[in-house]
Order: structure tokens, then sequence, then C-alpha cells
């Protein structure tokens, strides 16, 4: 049975799954890659992280388990559910994850995450990744919405959200679990300009 719909999708069907995913560059040498077999020593040291794994809650624990994450995620671009890469430095080293998640290619939105390994906290990686991840999700593909949430005591996350034009526009209560319990959490969003 096909579905009607009154409009037409923000975005055709096949659009992301018909090419491989990109690599997307970034200001101060940065490279937004998939990732490799060969990132998944970092990918698992990243969450030994206390700062990661307080943020984090699915957390993988050997490097058989990531490596069963990134098969995952070269299934999310097939299926267009989501897109995962590697923040890196100009392709080698890894600096941090950012994903683009819940695709909607209906009404054109997704949502956005994101960490930093603590080498590169402080240097801007963060909003550097975002920055490009939002051009290209907005301006190249055609979302019309990106959301970004994240616990209102990641002071940081904040930061980076409000960096990159991701206004905010309200708190969730006691929408995510933590180790510690219960978060409220900030809800961003970043809307393509017209």
């Amino acid at each position: 049975m096909t579905r009607a719909l009154s409009t037409p999708p923000v975005i055709a069907a096949g659009f992301l799954a018909g090419s491989p995913q990109p690599a997307l560059p970034a200001a101060g040498g940065l490279l937004l890659r998939p990732w490799e077999r060969t990132d998944a020593p970092a990918f698992l040291s990243a969450y030994q992280d206390d700062q990661i794994r307080r943020w984090h809650t699915r957390r993988p624990s050997t490097e058989t388990q990531v490596l069963e994450w990134f098969d995952t995620y070269r299934q999310d671009w097939e299926r267009e559910r989501g897109g995962h890469w590697a923040i890196t430095r100009d392709g080698g080293e890894v600096l941090g994850r950012i994903a683009l998640r819940g695709l909607d290619f209906d009404d054109g939105t997704a949502g956005v995450a994101y960490w930093v390994l603590p080498a590169a906290r402080g240097a801007g990686v963060a909003s550097r990744a975002l920055t490009a991840l939002t051009t290209w999700a907005l301006d190249e593909i055609g979302f019309h919405r990106l959301e970004l949430d994240h616990s209102t005591r990641n002071a940081a996350s904040c930061k980076v959200a409000t960096k990159c034009g991701y206004l905010l526009e309200g708190t969730k209560r006691s929408a995510a679990v933590h180790d510690d319990g219960r978060h409220d959490m900030h809800l961003h969003a970043r809307i393509r300009s017209r």
C-alpha cells in the first residue's frame, strides 16, 4: 500500500543512499570522514574518558563491539537512517565523533550528536566539526531543521551549540538517563535560512 502525502517530502528517498558517505572538510585542517576499522582502538579509548562516559550511557566495551557499531553506521547510511563520522586531523588522527541521526526526509529534520577526545578539547574542534556538518546537511542535502540536545549539566556542549547558531528552544524535563540518574535536556535547533 502506497502512502499518500499531502505535501512532497523535503528530501527525496534515495538521495543519500545513492552515493557513498562523503568526507567533509572543516576549518583548521579537520576532516570528517566515515569510520574505518583501524579507528576501533581510538573509538574504544574515548569511552574510557570520564567526561564522555558521563554524557554517553551507551558505550562499547571491546574492539569487536566497536567494529559492530561501525557496521551499523555503514548500514545507517545505506538505509538513510544516519551518518556517522570520525572527526580527524587531515583524515588521520581521530579527534572525536559527530553524527547525523534520526533522519526524517518527509519533514526535512535530523538530530546531531558529537564528542571530542580530551586532547582535542578547548581548541574549537567540536564547533568547527559541527559547523561543517551543519552547512553540508542544510545547504547541500536540504534538511530544513537540525536538532541537538544535551544534559542541562553539560555546559561545554551548550557553549558549542550556541556558538554554532543552534538556538536554545527549551528544556525537556527528565528526558534522558545518565549514570547518575535522569537529566533534564536542553533542546537546541538550527533552521535553514530561506
